[in-house]
């Protein structure tokens, strides 16, 4: 599975199933600060950030609020993934 994981103005596309609240915040809390040969604890490693993938496979949504706005180009792609019957689950934030 692929999905999109939305934090504030960043967003991740993940290949892994949709993960629940605390998951989802853990993955957040670990992308978004870059360790030089960190390792992925053990509980994240069904998930991977991929760097290529069509928006049609995208199958789950996630937002966590930010500091920042989502960008209109990501609130499109939600939109769209709404539109395709897909569920976007918002979770409290960090």
């Amino acid at each position: 599975m692929v999905g999109i994981l939305v934090h504030g103005d960043n967003h991740y596309i993940v290949r892994g199933p949709l993960p629940d609240q605390s998951s989802a915040l853990a993955l957040v809390r670990h992308w978004s600060l870059i360790e030089i040969g960190a390792k992925t604890p053990p509980c994240l490693d069904r998930w991977h950030i991929v760097t290529r993938e069509f928006r049609e496979n995208l199958e789950w949504g996630v937002v966590i609020p930010g500091d920042a706005e989502i960008s209109p180009a990501v609130k499109q792609l939600l939109d769209e993934l709404s539109a395709r019957g897909i569920t976007i689950h918002y979770y409290r934030g960090i």
